[in-house]
Protein backbone atom coordinates (compact mmCIF):
# COMPACT_ATOMS: atom_id res chain seq x y z
CA UNK A 1 0.00 0.00 0.00
CA UNK A 2 2.89 2.45 0.75
CA UNK A 3 4.47 1.71 -2.33
CA UNK A 4 1.25 2.65 -4.35
CA UNK A 5 0.97 5.78 -2.33
CA UNK A 6 4.46 6.50 -3.31
CA UNK A 7 4.32 6.03 -6.89
CA UNK A 8 0.31 7.91 -7.23
CA UNK A 9 2.25 10.69 -5.15
CA UNK A 10 5.86 11.15 -7.65
CA UNK A 11 3.35 10.74 -10.43
CA UNK A 12 1.80 13.59 -9.08
CA UNK A 13 4.34 16.05 -8.43
CA UNK A 14 5.77 14.83 -11.84
CA UNK A 15 2.20 15.63 -13.42
CA UNK A 16 2.39 18.71 -11.87
CA UNK A 17 5.95 20.04 -13.44
CA UNK A 18 5.27 18.51 -16.39
CA UNK A 19 1.97 20.90 -16.19
CA UNK A 20 3.90 24.08 -15.10
CA UNK A 21 6.06 23.68 -18.13
CA UNK A 22 3.18 23.48 -20.48
CA UNK A 23 1.57 26.19 -18.71
CA UNK A 24 4.83 28.26 -19.30
CA UNK A 25 5.18 27.91 -22.99
CA UNK A 26 1.73 28.13 -23.32
CA UNK A 27 1.09 31.77 -22.01
CA UNK A 28 4.44 33.27 -22.48
CA UNK A 29 5.29 32.09 -26.49
CA UNK A 30 1.86 31.05 -27.73
CA UNK A 31 -0.34 33.30 -26.10
CA UNK A 32 2.08 37.00 -25.65
CA UNK A 33 4.78 36.41 -28.53
CA UNK A 34 2.64 34.47 -31.10
CA UNK A 35 -0.63 35.59 -30.83
CA UNK A 36 -0.37 39.42 -29.63
CA UNK A 37 3.31 40.30 -30.58
CA UNK A 38 4.12 41.29 -26.97
CA UNK A 39 7.05 39.94 -26.93
CA UNK A 40 9.89 37.99 -29.26
CA UNK A 41 12.18 36.04 -28.55
CA UNK A 42 15.40 34.39 -29.01
CA UNK A 43 15.26 31.77 -32.22
CA UNK A 44 16.70 29.11 -29.94
CA UNK A 45 14.23 29.51 -27.01
CA UNK A 46 11.17 29.56 -29.12
CA UNK A 47 12.19 26.32 -30.72
CA UNK A 48 12.66 25.02 -27.36
CA UNK A 49 8.89 26.47 -26.26
CA UNK A 50 7.72 24.59 -29.25
CA UNK A 51 9.29 21.50 -28.98
CA UNK A 52 7.93 21.45 -24.69
CA UNK A 53 4.45 22.24 -26.43
CA UNK A 54 5.50 19.20 -28.85
CA UNK A 55 5.82 17.06 -26.25
CA UNK A 56 3.51 17.87 -23.30
CA UNK A 57 0.31 19.52 -25.54
CA UNK A 58 0.53 17.92 -29.03
CA UNK A 59 -0.17 21.87 -29.85
CA UNK A 60 0.25 23.02 -33.30
CA UNK A 61 1.28 26.88 -32.71
CA UNK A 62 -0.40 28.83 -35.51
CA UNK A 63 -4.02 26.70 -34.93
CA UNK A 64 -3.54 27.98 -31.14
CA UNK A 65 -3.17 31.30 -32.41
CA UNK A 66 -5.84 31.11 -34.79
CA UNK A 67 -8.31 30.56 -32.29
CA UNK A 68 -7.36 32.54 -29.88
CA UNK A 69 -7.26 35.55 -32.17
CA UNK A 70 -10.61 34.64 -33.32
CA UNK A 71 -11.65 34.68 -29.92
CA UNK A 72 -10.19 38.29 -29.26
CA UNK A 73 -12.49 39.28 -33.10
CA UNK A 74 -15.99 37.97 -31.15
CA UNK A 75 -15.39 38.33 -27.51
CA UNK A 76 -18.50 36.66 -26.15
CA UNK A 77 -20.22 37.63 -29.50
CA UNK A 78 -21.38 35.20 -32.00
CA UNK A 79 -18.40 33.75 -33.57
CA UNK A 80 -16.36 33.68 -30.42
CA UNK A 81 -15.06 30.07 -29.93
CA UNK A 82 -15.54 29.01 -26.56
CA UNK A 83 -17.64 31.92 -25.10
CA UNK A 84 -19.43 31.33 -21.72
CA UNK A 85 -22.15 33.99 -22.22
CA UNK A 86 -23.16 32.42 -25.33
CA UNK A 87 -22.84 28.75 -24.15
CA UNK A 88 -22.82 28.63 -20.68
CA UNK A 89 -19.65 28.32 -18.70
CA UNK A 90 -20.17 24.33 -17.41
CA UNK A 91 -20.43 23.79 -21.20
CA UNK A 92 -17.47 25.28 -21.40
CA UNK A 93 -15.54 23.95 -19.28
CA UNK A 94 -16.53 20.80 -19.78
CA UNK A 95 -15.90 20.60 -23.59
CA UNK A 96 -13.42 23.24 -24.01
CA UNK A 97 -11.16 20.52 -26.10
CA UNK A 98 -13.99 20.22 -28.46
CA UNK A 99 -14.75 23.45 -29.01
CA UNK A 100 -10.56 24.02 -29.86
CA UNK A 101 -10.65 21.33 -32.02
CA UNK A 102 -14.07 22.12 -34.15
CA UNK A 103 -12.43 25.90 -34.91
CA UNK A 104 -8.71 24.89 -35.39
CA UNK A 105 -10.08 22.23 -37.85
CA UNK A 106 -11.19 25.33 -40.50
CA UNK A 107 -9.00 25.88 -42.59
CA UNK A 108 -10.63 29.35 -43.20
CA UNK A 109 -9.92 30.34 -39.67
CA UNK A 110 -6.20 29.65 -40.05
CA UNK A 111 -5.53 31.50 -43.14
CA UNK A 112 -7.56 34.02 -41.65
CA UNK A 113 -6.14 34.47 -38.11
CA UNK A 114 -2.78 32.77 -38.55
CA UNK A 115 -1.09 33.29 -41.85
CA UNK A 116 1.89 35.30 -40.60
CA UNK A 117 2.87 31.68 -39.31
CA UNK A 118 3.54 29.26 -41.77
CA UNK A 119 4.76 25.81 -41.38
CA UNK A 120 8.37 25.68 -41.13
CA UNK A 121 11.36 22.70 -41.49
CA UNK A 122 10.41 21.51 -37.39
CA UNK A 123 6.92 22.26 -38.75
CA UNK A 124 7.10 19.57 -41.85
CA UNK A 125 9.69 16.97 -40.26
CA UNK A 126 8.22 17.23 -36.37
CA UNK A 127 6.06 19.50 -34.93
CA UNK A 128 3.56 19.34 -37.27
CA UNK A 129 2.82 15.88 -35.91
CA UNK A 130 0.67 16.58 -32.81
CA UNK A 131 -0.01 12.57 -31.96
CA UNK A 132 4.04 11.90 -32.74
CA UNK A 133 5.01 14.29 -29.86
CA UNK A 134 2.12 13.40 -27.71
CA UNK A 135 3.49 9.60 -28.12
CA UNK A 136 7.30 10.47 -27.73
CA UNK A 137 6.62 12.91 -24.40
CA UNK A 138 4.34 9.90 -23.22
CA UNK A 139 7.15 8.02 -23.98
CA UNK A 140 9.96 9.78 -22.71
CA UNK A 141 7.78 9.85 -19.26
CA UNK A 142 7.73 6.27 -18.70
CA UNK A 143 11.22 5.94 -19.59
CA UNK A 144 12.73 8.54 -17.09
CA UNK A 145 10.29 7.65 -14.19
CA UNK A 146 9.46 3.61 -15.07
CA UNK A 147 6.49 2.37 -17.05
CA UNK A 148 3.70 2.95 -14.37
CA UNK A 149 4.81 6.34 -12.43
CA UNK A 150 5.53 7.64 -16.52
CA UNK A 151 2.26 6.55 -17.86
CA UNK A 152 0.53 8.04 -14.53
CA UNK A 153 2.29 11.53 -14.81
CA UNK A 154 1.02 12.12 -18.32
CA UNK A 155 -2.37 11.21 -17.33
CA UNK A 156 -2.46 13.60 -14.63
CA UNK A 157 -0.51 16.28 -16.63
CA UNK A 158 -3.69 15.95 -19.37
CA UNK A 159 -5.77 16.38 -17.10
CA UNK A 160 -4.43 19.30 -15.04
CA UNK A 161 -3.33 21.20 -18.24
CA UNK A 162 -6.73 20.88 -20.09
CA UNK A 163 -8.63 21.31 -16.68
CA UNK A 164 -6.47 24.95 -16.82
CA UNK A 165 -7.04 25.91 -20.09
CA UNK A 166 -10.60 25.12 -19.98
CA UNK A 167 -10.81 27.31 -16.28
CA UNK A 168 -9.50 30.39 -18.13
CA UNK A 169 -12.20 30.38 -21.12
CA UNK A 170 -14.92 29.23 -18.65
CA UNK A 171 -14.09 30.63 -15.02
CA UNK A 172 -12.41 33.71 -16.72
CA UNK A 173 -15.35 34.80 -18.21
CA UNK A 174 -18.35 34.51 -15.61
CA UNK A 175 -16.68 34.25 -11.76
CA UNK A 176 -13.94 36.52 -10.57
CA UNK A 177 -13.47 40.45 -10.65
CA UNK A 178 -13.69 42.91 -13.39
CA UNK A 179 -11.82 46.23 -12.81
CA UNK A 180 -12.06 46.96 -16.52
CA UNK A 181 -14.93 47.09 -18.63
CA UNK A 182 -14.84 43.75 -20.62
CA UNK A 183 -16.47 40.43 -19.65
CA UNK A 184 -13.57 38.41 -18.78
CA UNK A 185 -12.64 38.18 -15.09
CA UNK A 186 -9.72 37.93 -12.81
CA UNK A 187 -8.77 34.88 -10.55
CA UNK A 188 -5.80 35.03 -8.58
CA UNK A 189 -5.77 31.46 -7.76
CA UNK A 190 -5.92 30.24 -11.31
CA UNK A 191 -3.46 32.51 -12.17
CA UNK A 192 -1.59 30.25 -10.12
CA UNK A 193 -2.32 27.34 -11.76
CA UNK A 194 -2.22 28.83 -15.31
CA UNK A 195 1.41 30.48 -15.24
CA UNK A 196 -0.82 33.82 -15.08
CA UNK A 197 -3.39 33.14 -17.39
CA UNK A 198 -6.08 34.09 -14.87
CA UNK A 199 -5.97 37.49 -14.46
CA UNK A 200 -8.01 37.29 -17.64
CA UNK A 201 -9.64 40.41 -17.37
CA UNK A 202 -6.90 42.46 -17.48
CA UNK A 203 -5.51 40.69 -20.64
CA UNK A 204 -8.60 41.72 -22.47
CA UNK A 205 -8.08 45.01 -21.04
CA UNK A 206 -4.49 45.54 -23.11
CA UNK A 207 -4.34 42.39 -24.61
CA UNK A 208 -0.57 43.37 -26.22
CA UNK A 209 0.94 43.81 -23.02
CA UNK A 210 3.10 41.03 -21.97
CA UNK A 211 2.91 41.44 -18.27
CA UNK A 212 -0.63 40.47 -16.99
CA UNK A 213 -0.42 41.55 -13.49
CA UNK A 214 -1.74 45.42 -13.25
CA UNK A 215 -1.71 45.97 -9.76
CA UNK A 216 1.50 45.35 -7.10
CA UNK A 217 -0.61 42.81 -5.58
CA UNK A 218 -1.22 40.85 -8.36
CA UNK A 219 0.78 37.67 -9.41
CA UNK A 220 1.42 36.68 -13.01
CA UNK A 221 4.30 34.01 -12.52
CA UNK A 222 4.55 34.03 -17.08
CA UNK A 223 5.99 37.56 -16.13
CA UNK A 224 8.85 36.37 -14.07
CA UNK A 225 10.17 34.13 -16.98
CA UNK A 226 9.50 36.81 -19.23
CA UNK A 227 11.47 39.01 -17.25
CA UNK A 228 14.62 36.83 -17.08
CA UNK A 229 14.51 36.21 -20.49
CA UNK A 230 14.81 39.84 -21.38
CA UNK A 231 17.25 40.29 -18.60
CA UNK A 232 19.65 37.36 -20.59
CA UNK A 233 18.79 39.08 -23.82
CA UNK A 234 16.57 35.82 -24.85
CA UNK A 235 13.55 37.98 -25.56
CA UNK A 236 12.66 41.83 -26.40
CA UNK A 237 9.38 43.10 -25.39
CA UNK A 238 7.26 45.46 -27.26
CA UNK A 239 6.46 47.99 -24.57
CA UNK A 240 7.05 46.99 -20.44
CA UNK A 241 4.13 49.45 -19.65
CA UNK A 242 0.64 48.77 -19.71
CA UNK A 243 -1.26 49.83 -22.75
CA UNK A 244 -5.13 49.63 -22.75
CA UNK A 245 -7.10 49.23 -25.18
CA UNK A 246 -9.55 52.40 -26.13
CA UNK A 247 -12.09 52.94 -23.28
CA UNK A 248 -10.36 50.21 -20.84
CA UNK A 249 -9.86 52.91 -18.16
CA UNK A 250 -13.83 53.36 -17.11
CA UNK A 251 -14.16 51.05 -14.38
CA UNK A 252 -10.61 50.74 -13.62
CA UNK A 253 -9.55 50.97 -9.95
Amino acid sequence: MASVVTVLIKALMCGFIITTAANTCTTVYLHRALSHRALTVHPFVAWIFRAVLWLTTGIKPKEWVAVHRKHHAFTDMEGDPHSPVLLGWKKVQMKNVMLYRNTAADPDVISRYAKDLPDDKWDRAFFGHNKTGLILGIAIAMFLLGPVTGFLAAFFHANMYLAGSAAVNALGHHFGRRPYPNQATNLQWLAFCTMGEGLHNNHHAAPSSPRLKHKWYQIDPGWWVIRTLSIFKLAKLRFSDIRLVQNARVNAS
